[in-house]
């Protein structure tokens, strides 16, 4: 799997964030959470993506827009650890820590929620 992370694996639908957040499951590494949902798309990717955090925690866009970057490159760098497979996901990482974290600790929280993950999910028909 490439090292990507381009237009077609973001998640960008509100139906679809709707519906993830409804009838999604989720795994927790505090702070990273991690919502999914079983999904079919169009496109040949296996994952849809998205990154989320609240304003409640942060006020300053600033903030916010920087967490999501890290969220965004530390998903980039470990999508690898879900293997391709004929499923299709929707994933929504979202932070929920009140501090500003830093990108060793948000790689490593997402590296531990995908193992989680793929520990879960490895026998899906």
């Amino acid at each position: 799997m490439k090292s990507t992370f381009n237009k077609k694996e973001r998640l960008k639908s509100k139906k679809e964030i709707d519906f993830l957040f409804a009838e999604g499951a989720s795994i927790s590494r505090y702070p990273i959470r991690l919502i999914y949902k079983k999904s079919v798309f169009k496109e040949n990717i296996t994952l849809r993506t998205g990154v989320s955090v609240p304003k409640r925690n942060f006020k300053k866009a600033v903030d916010r827009n920087a967490i999501k970057r890290l969220l965004r490159e530390g998903y980039r760098k470990n999508k690898y650890l879900v293997p391709n497979t004929t499923h299709q996901f929707t994933f929504m990482f979202l932070y929920s820590g009140k501090e500003m974290p830093k990108y060793a600790q948000v790689e490593s929280k997402i590296k531990e929620v995908l193992q989680k993950f793929v520990a879960q999910n490895i026998g899906l028909k």
